[in-house]
């Protein structure tokens, strides 16, 4: 009798336990729309490696405040288009303030465009962080 209650207590543990979820598209959703949001994987991956490599993490965390904005706010404040893209960019390799507080943003003119924009791509793409 004890082993009955035994196994009947792991094996309601292991059911309850189990994720019986199901991830189910609606067949109103369109599957473009977020293909087209969200970067390759590779490139998001590039976008880490370059914030990782730089000095971005001394100012800024993705989902809180620290010297500077955290990633995810950015990423609300701003569209994923490209001139917001060129903009950003160019604050990174140039620096500038006023937008976020009185601290400025440090310049970085050894980032490369290119780079800058692939970090502003995976920034952008932290906004539900």
């Amino acid at each position: 009798m004890k082993k009955f209650f035994i196994v009947l207590g792991v094996s309601a543990i292991a059911i309850a336990c189990g994720n019986n979820q199901t991830t189910e598209k609606k067949a109103d959703e369109p599957a473009a729309k977020e293909e087209q949001a969200a970067p390759a994987p590779a490139e998001d991956d590039k976008g880490v490696e370059l914030i990782a490599s730089s000095d971005c993490l001394t100012c800024h965390k993705v989902n809180e405040k620290a010297i500077g904005p955290s990633y995810s706010d950015v990423a609300k404040k701003y569209t994923a288009d490209d001139a917001t893209i060129t903009d950003l960019a160019n604050k990174i390799i140039k620096g500038g303030s006023g937008v976020w507080g009185q601290v400025p943003m440090t310049p970085h003119p050894q980032v490369s465009e290119d780079d800058a924009k692939t970090m502003v791509k995976y920034i952008l793409t932290l906004k539900n962080q």
